[in-house]
């Protein structure tokens, strides 16, 4: 086996053709990965920004060694909280008010720089040539924009790029971004012009965005325009390693990553379900008991709102969401004949975090979470590599001259003085992108993740349950259709919870269907196979060292294997 031999899955062909690149070149599935999360920026801009959040979960083949890197940039040290409050009430407001420090390049040069084998330059080359050459739009794309015309429209930088003669994109027609282009080719210039060796030059690539003329442009666009980003921010940003949360499911260990995102509620969801048993997720059937995965969801969203925040805030440690007794807590507390409409946290101290009812604005289930994309690569050598790369190009302003859309991420932080997730200088908002590992008797098995805001729980859950609990194979696993509920407080401002609904594709039976609505479930039908439940991509080895890949037809993914 070598890194010629690979799986790879992506949220678009190019950054998978981008991954294959580089492992043909010889390299390995970090340098493929970060080639196609810098490409997915560029093909996928309304969901993911080059200058947006990049949190990475990856397995070095060597060693075995298990990391991830956070990629959320933290709220610039002139955030006030109060002032926000007393602004713009609980939630942060759209615009350039809720840019936090962008992180995506950063976590891309630290994992390519402490495991990759490849330049900067080498990595960005398919996303420079798609941004400069141009891509054909594609349904999402056009679909998003079109859909959220109204916010593309306030900011005129942003509309030159995303509605020209002042519409949407159309599919088929060929999407430019010429200033992106130039952005990244001024980090490839910085690293060609830099004297040393590989890790020198990725630095020189570094500095360029984040103490020279990128950073330039982005902060004196902010001084200009009442934003709070300084170069003292961008200077100072450090990504940060942080660790892993390792948890058995079935007979195979799930690496989730931490409380910074809701890696630490994936882990917890994993935990109860593991805890239950196989015959207790199934019914007699050999179905998904969904109304018991719903309530674990539910109890599990329910511990985030009271418990999960930037870790260096937290005021319980997020081990204690995995401990056997709390576990069993919260499993006790599920009727096996009723919903609970939405339940209250786990009994630990904690805040009670307020939360909105629907105060007239589209309901986020009606929208859906399109933003985020994904990256999964396993290489023959056992190097794994996972990523989720996010940020909306809607919500903010494109920073003129630069075609970077700097990440909006401090919309999952709140207004509210004193609330556990309130904006602070120097905090990070809590990521809902949690991408995954999974090992199998110690050797790489999975590396899976999904876009989808509140949903990617619930999707990835889903999928692991139909391969290991009903033995159903990737492509089928991914295929079946997907409930999901939103019965809590939404991560992304304005925070609305949804007692009791849940959102099914229609293709779900109608017997299934008509045993929730029994038991109190609010249902509501999503189309078949959309988007809004999510978008897997997964790569996968088996014992014997078989790859194999599979990238959700409800998104624009692809994926490939050479075995």
């Amino acid at each position: 086996m070598s890194t010629n031999n690979f799986a790879i899955a992506t949220g678009h062909p190019i950054a998978t053709e981008a991954a294959e690149t580089m492992l043909r070149a010889s390299g390995n599935a970090i340098d493929a990965g970060v080639a196609a999360g810098l490409a997915l920026g560029v093909v996928h801009p309304e969901l993911v920004s080059v200058a947006g959040v990049a949190p990475i979960i990856l397995r070095d083949g060597k060693t075995g060694r298990i990391t991830s890197y956070d990629g959320v940039g933290v709220w610039p040290k002139a955030a006030n909280v109060e002032w926000f409050h007393k602004n713009f009430g609980d939630s942060v407001p759209e615009g350039i008010l809720r840019t936090v420090v962008p992180a995506a390049p950063a976590a891309w040069i630290r994992a390519l720089s402490e495991f990759g084998t490849m330049r900067f330059g080498d990595v960005a080359a398919p996303a420079i040539k798609a941004a400069r050459d141009g891509f054909p739009v594609f349904e999402l794309l056009s679909e998003f924009v079109k859909s959220r015309h109204r916010e593309y429209q306030r900011f005129e930088s942003t509309a030159e790029i995303f509605l020209p003669n002042g519409k949407p994109p159309v599919v088929g027609e060929t999407f430019v971004q010429t200033d992106l282009a130039n952005s990244l080719q001024i980090m490839v210039d910085a690293e060609r012009n830099a004297k040393g060796d590989r890790k020198a030059g990725l630095a020189a690539a570094r500095a360029a965005f984040y103490e020279g003329e990128i950073a330039q442009r982005i902060t004196a666009f902010h001084a200009e325009n009442g934003g709070l980003l300084t170069m003292e921010d961008m200077a100072s940003y450090e990504v940060r390693e942080e660790t892993t949360f390792p948890v058995k499911f079935r007979d195979s260990e799930i690496y989730c990553c931490g409380a910074w995102c809701q890696g630490i509620s994936m882990a917890e969801t994993l935990t109860m379900l593991e805890k239950a048993g196989k015959e207790r997720i199934l019914t007699p059937d050999g179905d998904i008991d969904r109304h018991f995965l719903l309530e674990v969801l539910k109890r599990v969203f329910a511990d985030r709102e009271a418990f999960v925040t930037d870790p260096d805030y937290m005021k319980v440690d997020p081990a204690s969401l995995l401990d056997a007794s709390f576990v069993a807590q919260r499993l006790a507390t599920i009727s096996e004949t009723r919903s609970d409409p939405m339940p209250a946290p786990g009994d630990m101290e904690h805040i009670n975090a307020p939360y909105r009812n629907n105060a007239g604005e589209t309901p986020e289930y009606a929208r859906g979470s399109a933003d985020t994309s994904h990256v999964s690569v396993i290489d023959g050598d056992g190097n794994m590599f996972s990523a989720t790369p996010s940020d909306p190009s809607s919500d903010t302003q494109v920073i003129p001259g630069t075609g970077l859309s700097v990440s909006s991420r401090g919309s999952q932080s709140r207004a509210i003085p004193g609330h556990l997730n309130a904006l602070a200088p120097g905090k990070r908002p809590r990521l809902t992108p949690n991408p995954i590992l999974g090992l199998k008797d110690g050797k790489p098995w999975l590396a899976m993740g999904t876009p989808g805001g509140d949903i990617q729980i619930q999707a990835m859950a889903q999928v692991l349950i139909h391969m290991m609990d009903r033995g159903k194979g990737l492509k089928e696993a991914i295929l079946e259709p997907r409930v999901s509920s939103y019965a809590y407080p939404g991560s992304f401002a304005p925070h609305i919870a949804y007692p009791n609904k849940v959102l099914y594709e229609q293709d779900l039976p109608d017997a299934a269907i008509a045993e929730l609505q029994a038991r109190g479930h609010d249902m509501e039908a999503w189309p078949q196979q959309t988007w809004k439940a999510g978008g897997i991509c997964v790569a996968m080895s088996d014992e014997n060292g078989n790859l194999n890949a599979f990238a959700d037809p409800r998104r624009a993914g692809t994926a490939t294997v050479n075995a």
